[in-house]
């Protein structure tokens, strides 16, 4: 049989190689071995094929013969092909691009092969071909080892009485899951993940299928587990409408949480990344996203309870309830928040909620209760002196939504967050009409606000560093601020403290920045641990006693003086105990009752505080394994989100070339060398459709295939009934640069000047598509 090889590539040598370089080479190949899976038999038949080689260009006789009749025959073959294309030319082009089977260059009408093979071959025996399947897989020619290989691999073999040919086929199965492999490795270096991830899953289905070398399908699922990452962005950054794609992202992703064990979780995914490498991965795909993508995905992962899902989910409720105007989601996010609440100073959070939500009692007191210093000296500063500080909180609220909130949603980062337009919309009030008044769930804020009167907790308590430090990098100028956290490394269990780190403000609001340092411990009481250095955020600790240089916001000015005056109101009088003893009775009885409400209201608590829970509304119980968060460098670089298109938009000259350029991808991969026909639906409808799959079927039947190297496409005119049409005639100009290959060899390459082709473009479905074409 004819195999597309010659003697100088097999020993991988220029054909002016001098008689030293061809020594040399032959004891490089003798000495390099294939893979160790391959049979004796292949071992033997690639060893046959570089002696031969060496045999025939050792000797100077040999060559000079061998050379003679190399270039005669590539010359003659070169001069055949041109023939063959002037006759092309030649003939009439109508009838000529009517009746042919296969495929052009421009996708349009294919040309037929002329049958001329163009590049040197060299006969073999068929107990040769694994051999020589070998050495084209060395020089990196991957798809003509697919080519030639798969063929054996179509149908078993019902003759089981030659053991030659199961060692044969398992032979060729494993050199074509190599190149597979192989293939795929290369395209994950191109940055063509899914693409990759296609080849490595082709050749782990194929020895899956064969039922051979669990080693090498290990091989492939430890690259398509590395490779996750890089598919999930990949996936999601494509354009919204592209539904199906961007929903296999978010499914990797939810595969990738399973096997950590959650956002924070410790599992084996394969990935390779750490848990800070993986929350800076969660961090960056967060801006390809949308505020219902993450909500979803993020309310299903605080259930595990996670503390930084739960943080997460709550930007989402916020964002997504603030742009749709449904109050109902900020509420949610209210109730996330006392979960938070119990070990976080996330009264700020709390305030804005409260704010959105039409509750300004309960935002006031928590703006009291929050030890966050800048944020609560800007609200004080622009509230006008306004006791209840409402000003000032409206406009850190919509600072807070603008620059933190929406910068990590894809559809909310164009949106202005105005309090005005937002208490104005008639949704609105209707939502808060309908929410439960403040008096319902005012239990549970205390319940919140007493957490923070609680002993500082113990080290296997842990505390969440803020979901929004996730926005900044590292402070490099900050200093002694931050306290220590140690690792243990007998048990395994990571204890975490806090501690709180101003950060300089100009003009605008800023938040305590979180940085990562984990060296050794400089402690000499905690041998063998790792020190992680974590800034508390937001805010001061509210575990931590207090500063005793620095009164507590709790402990000063008007706070103070309503205790003062509570208890001095509540006080009876001297002269009222002198009354006599029905008043001494009736203040008895007062106090009892008074007494007695306090505990009925405080059992009532408890109880509708466990119902709460009980019927999952208010939100995860978080456990004691909560991780820091410090997400501030992206991972991977990928470019920008691209905003989904306008369905009912007039046809554009972008919209229409990217249409023709998605064609002539999906054509290349119809009649190319896999004979992928699923992208055809993509980009055709109509006639045109029917018709180039009916002619991918028939290159898949016959064995050829073309292989383009590039395409341009430029858009001369469009042309539309009007602006709601939904037909359009397009003028492009198209050329394209390919090579057909028949039987693994090559037949004909294209390169010709550019055609002006009429392309007829109709929408269906929103998506504009090629209905039929016609050269000019």
């Amino acid at each position: 049989m004819l195999i597309p090889l010659d003697y100088y590539r097999i020993l991988g040598l220029p054909i002016q190689a001098t008689a030293e370089q061809i020594q040399q080479s032959y004891r490089d190949r003798s000495r390099q071995l294939p893979r160790r899976e391959y049979s004796e038999a292949a071992i033997e038949g690639r060893k046959q094929l570089i002696d031969e080689a060496y045999s025939v260009l050792a000797d100077a006789e040999s060559r000079a013969r061998y050379d003679s009749l190399f270039l005669s025959k590539t010359y003659d073959e070169s001069d055949l092909a041109d023939d063959a294309d002037d006759s092309d030319h030649l003939d009439s082009a109508s009838e000529e691009l009517s009746v042919s089977p296969q495929g052009d260059r421009n996708g349009m009408i294919p040309i037929a092969p002329p049958r001329i093979s163009q590049s040197p071959s060299l006969e073999i025996e068929t107990h040769q071909l694994v051999g020589a399947l070998a050495i084209l897989l060395e020089l990196g020619e991957y798809d003509r080892v697919l080519t030639l290989g798969r063929p054996h691999l179509s149908q078993r073999t019902s003759d089981s009485r030659v053991a030659g040919e199961t060692v044969f086929r398992s032979d060729i199965a494993l050199t074509v899951a190599v190149a597979y492999l192989e293939m795929g490795r290369e395209q994950w270096q191109q940055r063509q993940y899914e693409n990759a991830a296609s080849s490595l899953e082709a050749g782990q289905a194929l020895l899956l299928r064969e039922g051979l070398f669990p080693q090498v399908r290990g091989e492939m699922q430890n690259d398509l587990q590395k490779l996750r990452p890089y598919r999930i962005l990949e996936l999601l950054a494509l354009p919204l409408d592209e539904e199906t794609l961007r929903q296999r992202g978010l499914e990797l992703l939810r595969e990738m949480l399973q096997e950590r064990g959650g956002v924070d979780g410790t599992g084996d995914d394969g990935s390779g990344l750490d848990v800070d490498d993986f929350l800076r991965f969660i961090q960056q795909l967060r801006q390809y996203t949308t505020a219902a993508e993450q909500q979803l995905l993020f309310e299903l992962e605080a259930r595990r309870p996670s503390a930084v899902a739960t943080y997460l989910a709550v930007y989402a409720l916020i964002g997504r309830g603030f742009a749709q105007r449904q109050p109902g989601l900020i509420y949610r996010a209210k109730l996330l928040l006392v979960q938070l609440g119990r070990r976080q100073d996330v009264h700020l959070e709390q305030a804005v909620c409260a704010l959105l939500l039409g509750q300004t009692e309960q935002a006031s007191r928590a703006l009291e209760l929050s030890q966050e210093d800048e944020p609560i000296r800007f609200i004080q500063e622009h509230s006008q002196g306004s006791p209840d500080l409402l000003p000032g909180l409206c406009l850190y609220g919509e600072r807070w939504l603008q620059d933190e909130v929406f910068p990590h949603f894809r559809d909310l980062t164009s949106l202005t967050a105005s309090l005005k337009d937002y208490f104005a919309d008639p949704r609105v009030q209707t939502h808060l009409e309908n929410l439960p008044p403040e008096s319902e769930d005012s239990a549970q804020w205390v319940v919140s606000a007493t957490q923070t009167a609680l002993p500082p907790p113990t080290d296997s308590m842990p505390v969440l560093a803020g979901a929004n430090a996730l926005d900044y990098s590292p402070s490099q100028g900050d200093e002694g601020t931050t306290q220590k956290t140690s690792h243990s490394a007998s048990d395994g269990a990571t204890h975490w403290a806090r501690s709180p780190q101003s950060s300089q403000t100009t003009g605008s609001i800023s938040r305590s920045r979180p940085s990562w340092d984990l060296s050794p411990s400089q402690n000499a009481g905690s041998l063998g641990r790792t020190s992680v250095s974590t800034p508390r955020f937001p805010g001061a600790n509210p575990f931590a006693p207090p500063d005793p240089m620095t009164p507590s916001p709790s402990a000063s000015g008007p706070r103070r003086r309503r205790r003062r005056d509570s208890v001095s109101s509540t006080r009876p009088s001297t002269r009222s105990r002198r009354g006599g003893v029905k008043l001494d009775r009736l203040l008895i009885l007062m106090g009892g009752g008074l007494l007695a409400l306090v505990l009925l209201w405080i059992v009532l608590s408890s109880l509708l505080g466990g119902l709460a829970a009980l019927l999952g509304i208010s939100g995860p119980q978080l456990d004691d394994n909560g991780a820091d968060v410090s997400l501030s460098e992206p991972l991977f670089e990928l470019p920008d989100p691209e905003p989904a298109p306008d369905a009912d938009a007039p046809l554009s000259r972008e919209v229409a070339e990217t249409t023709i350029e998605r064609w002539l991808s999906v054509k290349s991969e119809a009649v190319g060398p896999d004979h992928n026909l699923d992208g055809l639906a993509t980009a055709l409808t109509g006639p045109a459709l029917s018709e180039w799959q009916r002619r991918a079927e028939e290159a898949r039947r016959d064995g050829w295939y073309w292989q383009y190297d590039q395409h341009e496409v430029t858009v001369q005119s469009v042309e539309l009934a009007d602006e709601t049409s939904d037909q359009a005639q397009v003028e492009a100009i198209v050329q394209e640069v390919g090579t057909l290959y028949e039987g693994g060899q090559t037949i004909n390459s294209t390169g010709s000047d550019p055609l002006t082709v009429l392309y007829t473009l109709v929408r269906v479905d929103g998506e504009w598509k090629i209905e039929d074409w016609s050269l000019r």
